[in-house]
């Protein structure tokens, strides 16, 4: 949606000007708003005919785990009195993109069957380092699909080393 993403430019681009100083707790708090402001049901009671800015602003500030920082609240306000709040998902991408640009890393989502462990997340995170010749930011999602090995997404990169994938790939061999 590319309108979405013109909309939510110049609020990412103010909010990392605004909070240069702490990136990485800002990151926090705006992935977390930017999930609850994912949920459809949220938005709709936003954009109901008698919710007043205030009520949305409650319901969103009460719904975070977190006390939100004065930043985070304000923040949020100006989202909410302009109508933007639907924007706040896209908003956090851009924020991310920007402060991944300013560090020179990339964020690597790695698919894993099984949870992995500290030590092996981390020994995995060097490797993929090595691999990608960057830093990366590493989340580990579960996915017992793959019913062993990794897929790592970086970007428009894939690196998939799961069992399924081999297993695809035999049954390809096999049937050719």
């Amino acid at each position: 949606m590319a309108e979405l993403a013109t909309i939510a430019r110049p609020y990412a681009e103010a909010l990392f000007k605004a909070c240069r100083a702490d990136l990485a707790a800002t990151a926090v708090w705006l992935d977390e708003l930017a999930t609850i402001a994912a949920n459809d049901q949220l938005l709709q009671f936003a954009h109901g005919p008698k919710v007043t800015a205030q009520q949305t602003f409650d319901v969103v500030s009460g719904v975070a785990k977190t006390a939100l920082p004065e930043k985070a609240r304000n923040f949020l306000r100006v989202l909410i009195d302009n109508s933007r709040l639907n924007a706040l998902p896209e908003i956090a991408v851009q924020f991310r993109a920007l402060k991944n640009a300013q560090t020179g890393s990339s964020d690597a989502v790695v698919y894993s069957a099984f949870a992995l462990d500290g030590a092996a997340l981390a020994e995995l995170a060097k490797t993929l380092e090595l691999r990608f010749k960057r830093k990366l930011n590493v989340q580990v999602e579960i996915e017992p699909a793959l019913i062993g090995g990794v897929r790592v997404v970086v970007g428009d990169e894939v690196l998939d080393t799961s069992v399924k994938a081999r297993l695809e790939q035999m049954k390809v061999a096999l049937i050719a």
